[in-house]
This record gives structure tokens, C-alpha cells and sequence, in this order.
């Protein structure tokens, strides 16, 4: 009895053990067949190689069709790691110019899944990128001795003018976050890293090809797979139109040599960016190459950040440009009307507190404020407005202040079409509490703010949109810099207005003293050195106060009535608005309206450009 049980035992476990062993062969061949494509690689790269056909990456334009960017020939090279056979490295290295440490660094990097997860003995792996025309062909000519390796025809970019880096931007290799961000890119790619080459990447790269290639036995390539109906032919990328002027670029760009700021200029009719200047720039041509990294690097060390995108990422106090927006908006809400006027005592003084300002007759009024540029006249509309009782507390009027400063583009991005926009400081009611206590504060605590001091912060595009709005009595189109894109429209965000919470009337009298700071009145005039023949400009100095050297500003537009042109120039360091920032403006908008600067006006190009406001070369 025990004996047959022992035995039935024995059968239950013998079973068990074929059952097991069973499934476990099952799994493996599911594992094998359906769960990975090893054997199916290996078979496959036997019969077949699947070349890759990069497509041409759009072409770039400035707004009177002139070529900034296109592409020239450059040649990677792949390598298939299971078909390498008896390689000569001796002679690949000295063939390739390059070093055995370099070599093994690279295969060793190409097998390393942290480094290359995408990496198979079967396929291609990119061994080196960027070999110019001369370099290729010395390969090309020796191919035959290196087993497995393959040449790839790619184009690299190339620039017509050393200008307009920052907007233009530049291509770099894509990292493992832009691989597992979009399934398009694999190891070797390359992809826009800033500027218009970031923000319309997926215009502006196309479609890949492929290329389906027969092999015999012996690995020999036979010709197109089906005769190449299989095959699939690249996309070209988009060519893309700019609203910029490359020529007013570049004069601008000649102005800020030797400081440190920045330019933006608009047309307001369409919101296209017509200038846009970082200084201290670079040269967009040292971004192209195998040396690309280097000088990435070298620009990254400079103590003038010369790679910092100033028009979008510098957040400034916008100094008295700001009492333009301070000035509708009392406007707006019955603080004053046009013919309100207020003391000012070389500045606006209370108990206790002194605002200064320069000397001017007084009182004045509203246009003549603006003219002037009045300190105590915006610190008294200020106090009126945050103390005034119709508010209910200095907290809701804020909150009025602030939400038609939002209106006009402050206090959060304006949505360029390029990447890195900062958003500036609009302070709010909670802003506020956190520094003084909750209603311990009111129109003095915040008097600073009237003249574009104390916490509020714009950034160069915004001071430039505010004149755009100012140019159209009201409204602005988004700031771009993309003009047109080839076969398709532009996003709807760059193609209507944005009407801001004041009413139109109020900014003729805005106007009305932009250009009086301009041609100057009995009062005065802070704009006079912009006053040109034929050309109504309207404009408004800035003098920011910094713990060193003030900044030196200006905004506005021109004509007046047929505006083309609206812009802000800020250096930094520079003094008083007057002194750099007005003939700086005033240069570019004579050569935008005109086509070019007077033969009596020119030289100052030469002498402005020829000033250095800063101590230190770029490349420190």
C-alpha cells in the first residue's frame, strides 16, 4: 500500500517536472519570437540594410527675403558593430585623424546602455558626426578596408551674416530627454537648442527617409530592395520667412559694441519683431561643427554672459518709460484728466519723504508731465489712486492698478514665439502683505513704483510692446519673430489684436507728450536729441536707478499718426536715458523709415559703436 503510493508520488512529480519544463520552453520561445526582435535583426541585417535618408532643414529668410541660414554638406560616420571584421585600427585612426584613446572611448560609450540605450550589434550606431567634404572623401577613398563602417550625408548650417544669434539660435545633438520626448530623434540627431531653430524644430527638420538596401551572403550591397518601391523619400523642412531686418540688425547691433543691454524694435501693425539685440552677442558661426561644444563652453565662462538672452530673460525696472502706462491708467479711472495738474518742488515732497526730479516750471499738466517726465506728477496720481476711498482699500485699488498693467503685457509672459521668456514683477496686494503685513501699506509704501522703480520689472519686449500699444492707441498683436511659414499659417496668437482695459482716447494724450518730449515745449523735453527732419518721432527717456551706474533707456515709435516703427533701447550702465539710449533709437529709426541714416547723421554711428561702456572684453 505504502509502496503504491510512493510510486503515484513519483508520477505527480515526474509530471510536474515535465509540465514545467514544458512551460519554461514555451516562454522562452515566446520570449524569443514575439517579445524581442533579435533574431529578427540578425536575419534581417543579413538580407537587408535600412539606410537612413536625412532630410534638408528649412531654410531661414529676414523679412525682404535676404538668406540668413542654410545648410552645406557634412558627412557622419555609423558603424554596424557585428559586421566589423579584422579592423585595422592603426589605419582608421590616422585615416580619420584621430586618436586610439579617442576609438575605444567611442565603442566602449556606444555599447553603455546608460549612454546609448538605443545601441544593437545589428543596426547602425553613430561613431562620428560632421566630417567636412575634404574629410570624407579621404575616408570614402579607403572604405573598403574598414568592414562595417558607413558614410551618412547630413547638412550642418551655415550663416550669411555674423548677426542675430539669439534670435536665430543653433542645433545641437539631442539628448536622452529630447529621444524619450519624441520617438523622431534617435542618437545622433540633431535638434534646434534656442532661438527660432528651437522654437520651430518640428517645421523646421522635416521628414526622415529610408533607403531599403539588398544584401548577398557576403554582407555585398546589390541595390534597392523591390527596386526601391519600398523606399521612402525625405521631407525637406519648411523654410521659414522672418520678420526681422537684417540690415537694421546689424546697424543695431554696431550701436551696443562695446555695452551691455539690449534693443527690440516692433512693427505695430503686425507685432513682428523687426530688431532684436542682446549685447554683448556672439558670432552664430562658432555653433556650427565638431567644435560647436567647445565654444559653447568657452561663451559659458565669459563674465559677460554673452549667451544670456537679454530682450526675453533680463527682467529691468523700467525707470519713467513706465509713467506712460502709470499715466493711462489715472486716466482710466478719473484720478486726473487732462488738465489736472500737480506742484512738483524740484520732486514730490511730503513729510518725511522726497521724491526727486530735475528742475522744470510748475505745476504742469497731464502731456506735459509725460513731456518732462515729471517725477512728483505720477508719485501724486499714484498716492491718489491707492489711497482713493472709491476703492474701498488701498488693497482693491491695487488690484485695479495691477489688473490693468496685465492688460497692456506686465507682469506675465507675453507668449513670443521664442523660448526662455521671463515674465517680469507686477507687484499684487499679496505682494505686499508679505512685506509690510496685511493692510500696513498704501499709495506711499509703493510711491517708487510710480516712476518705474522700486519692484516693478519688465523686460525689454515688454517696454517695446508698450510702445507698439501706445503706436496703435491701444492695442498689440503678440510680439513674433516668425514672419511666415512656407505652406502653412501662422498660430492665431500672431495674427489678432489684444485690446487693453484703456480706453483709445486716453493714449492721444500720451502721445500727444511722447512726441512733445520730442520736439520739446515751453516746458521742456527730455527726447530732443531724437528730434529728426521728416520724421515724427514720439518718445520717452528712462534713467533706472542702479547700485551702480544708472541705466540709460528710451522708448517709442515712429510716425506718429502712421506708426512703422516701435522700440526700446536699454544700456546698462549707460546714465541718463538722453545720453545713449535716445541717438541710439533715434539712428535705427531713421534707417528703417528712410532706408538709411543722413550723410550729416552717419558719422555718430561710428562714434557711438566706437564707445566701450564696459570694462571687460567678451571672451573673459
Amino acid at each position: 500500500m505504502a509502496k503504491d503510493y510512493t510510486l503515484e508520488k513519483r508520477k505527480f512529480i515526474i509530471g510536474g517536472i515535465a509540465v514545467v519544463l514544458v512551460l519554461i520552453y514555451l516562454l522562452r520561445l515566446f520570449v524569443l519570437q514575439i517579445m524581442t526582435d533579435d533574431y529578427k535583426k540578425n536575419a534581417d541585417s543579413n538580407a537587408f540594410l535600412n539606410k537612413t535618408q536625412y532630410p534638408s532643414r528649412g531654410a531661414i529668410y529676414d523679412r525682404n527675403g535676404k538668406l540668413l541660414v542654410f545648410n552645406q554638406p557634412a558627412y557622419d560616420i555609423t558603424i554596424v558593430p557585428k559586421e566589423i571584421e579584422h579592423l585595422d585600427t592603426l589605419d582608421l585612426c590616422q585615416t580619420l585623424n584621430i586618436t586610439r584613446s579617442y576609438f575605444l572611448k567611442k565603442m566602449i560609450d556606444m555599447k553603455d546602455r546608460r549612454v546609448n540605450p538605443g545601441y544593437s550589434k545589428y543596426t547602425h550606431q553613430l561613431f562620428m558626426t560632421q566630417l567636412s567634404v575634404e574629410e570624407c572623401g579621404v575616408f570614402q577613398e579607403k572604405l573598403f578596408k574598414f568592414p562595417g563602417f558607413y558614410i551618412q550625408r547630413r547638412t550642418i548650417r551655415q550663416y550669411s551674416y555674423s548677426s542675430a544669434a539669439h534670435a536665430l539660435g543653433d542645433i545641437g545633438e539631442v539628448s536622452m530627454k529630447d529621444i524619450e520626448a519624441d520617438d523622431y530623434y534617435v542618437r545622433g540627431d540633431y535638434i534646434g537648442k534656442q532661438g527660432v531653430e528651437k522654437s520651430y524644430e518640428k517645421y523646421l527638420r522635416g521628414e526622415k527617409g529610408v533607403e531599403i538596401l539588398l544584401r548577398d551572403a557576403h554582407g555585398r550591397i546589390q541595390g534597392h530592395y523591390m527596386n526601391g518601391a519600398l523606399d521612402k523619400k525625405p521631407v525637406p523642412g519648411k523654410d521659414l520667412t522672418l520678420g526681422l531686418d537684417i540690415d537694421l540688425q546689424m546697424l543695431a547691433e554696431k550701436l551696443m559694441k562695446g555695452k551691455m543691454g539690449s534693443i527690440v524694435a516692433i512693427d505695430p501693425k503686425t507685432g513682428e519683431i523687426l530688431c532684436f539685440v542682446s549685447a554683448p552677442s556672439y558670432d552664430p558661426t562658432v555653433m556650427v561643427g565638431r567644435q560647436r561644444g567647445k565654444n559653447h563652453h568657452e561663451l559659458e565662462k565669459s563674465s559677460l554672459k554673452p549667451l544670456f538672452n537679454r530682450p526675453l530673460m533680463a527682467a529691468y525696472p523700467p525707470g519713467s518709460t513706465f509713467k506712460t502706462a502709470q499715466g493711462l491708467i489715472f486716466l482710466q479711472e478719473k484720478i486726473v484728466d487732462k488738465d489736472t495738474q500737480f506742484p512738483c518742488y524740484n520732486g514730490f515732497v511730503i513729510p518725511g519723504l522726497r521724491v526727486g526730479c530735475h528742475s522744470h516750471p510748475s505745476p504742469i499738466s497731464f502731456s506735459s508731465a509725460i513731456s518732462t517726465s515729471c517725477n512728483s506728477y505720477f508719485c501724486w496720481g499714484l498716492y491718489r489712486m491707492i489711497d482713493n476711498k472709491k476703492f474701498g482699500s488701498s488693497a482693491k485699488a491695487l488690484t485695479v492698478w495691477k489688473d490693468h498693467m496685465v492688460s497692456m503685457g506686465f507682469g506675465y509672459k507675453l507668449g513670443v514665439d521664442l523660448p526662455g521668456e521671463k515674465r517680469g514683477l507686477i507687484p499684487n496686494a499679496e505682494f505686499y502683505d508679505k512685506i509690510y503685513g496685511h493692510g500696513r501699506w498704501g499709495g506711499l509704501r509703493m510711491i517708487h513704483t510710480a516712476i518705474g522703480q522700486g519692484e516693478v520689472l519688465l523686460t525689454p519686449v515688454q517696454m517695446a510692446n508698450l510702445a507698439a500699444t501706445i503706436a496703435n492707441r491701444g492695442h498689440f498683436i503678440t510680439p513674433h519673430i516668425v514672419k511666415r511659414i512656407k505652406d502653412n499659417l501662422l498660430d492665431s496668437t500672431y495674427r489678432y489684436p489684444r485690446y487693453t482695459t484703456i480706453d483709445s482716447k486716453y493714449y492721444d494724450l500720451v502721445v500727444e507728450g511722447m512726441r512733445g518730449a520730442v520736439v520739446g515745449t515751453p516746458y521742456g523735453g527730455t527726447c530732443r536729441g531724437a528730434n529728426l527732419p521728416g520724421i515724427e518721432i514720439c518718445g520717452k527717456t528712462g534713467t533706472a536707478q542702479n547700485r551702480g551706474k544708472d541705466h540709460s533707456i528710451f522708448m517709442g515709435f515712429a510716425p506718429m499718426n502712421n506708426p512703422k516703427i516701435a522700440l526700446s533701447v536699454y544700456v546698462e550702465n549707460a546714465g541718463f536715458g538722453a545720453t545713449w539710449a535716445v541717438p541710439i533709437a533715434a539712428l535705427l529709426m531713421e534707417k528703417y523709415i528712410n532706408g538709411s541714416v543722413a550723410p550729416e547723421r552717419a558719422p555718430r554711428i561710428d562714434e557711438i559703436s566706437n564707445t566701450n561702456l564696459i570694462e571687460y572684453d567678451i571672451q573673459k
